[in-house]
């Protein structure tokens, strides 16, 4: 694959992921609800679905070419500042069942891999 259609594919790969999580803020919303920090002020579902309006934002910004770079350099940021959602879901997943505590453990170390994507794409882009 030559780079240029390669820089492309992760880029719309990225999008892909982002639409994906976004959609799923609407259409399964409880399980985000649950990992809303409660220092965060008013409802859960509102910050969920915030969320969900962000990361669907972010998803088109990074497809279409002319707004990928700071689209992408914005996922990095939204990455980021979701980090302590997963920091709260892991602390709330660490009396559960083996499987949802890998699940919400796994979560943390996958935020960096997110972060470096995104700012690959962002590279790439300028």
């Amino acid at each position: 694959m030559e780079p240029t259609r390669s820089r492309s594919w992760s880029a719309l790969a990225l999008a892909g992921l982002l639409g994906a999580a976004g959609v799923t803020h609407f259409a399964k919303p409880k399980p985000y609800d649950a990992i809303i920090p409660r220092a965060l002020p008013g409802k859960p579902r509102t910050w969920t679905y915030a969320s969900g309006v962000a990361e669907v934002a972010l998803a088109v910004a990074v497809a279409a070419p002319r707004t990928r770079g700071l689209g992408a350099l914005l996922a990095a940021g939204f990455f980021t500042g979701v980090f302590p959602a997963n920091v709260k879901m892991a602390y709330d997943y660490r009396t559960r069942s083996p499987r949802a505590k890998a699940v919400a453990y796994g979560r943390l170390p996958l935020q960096v891999p997110l972060i470096l994507w995104a700012l690959r794409v962002r590279r790439s882009t300028a």
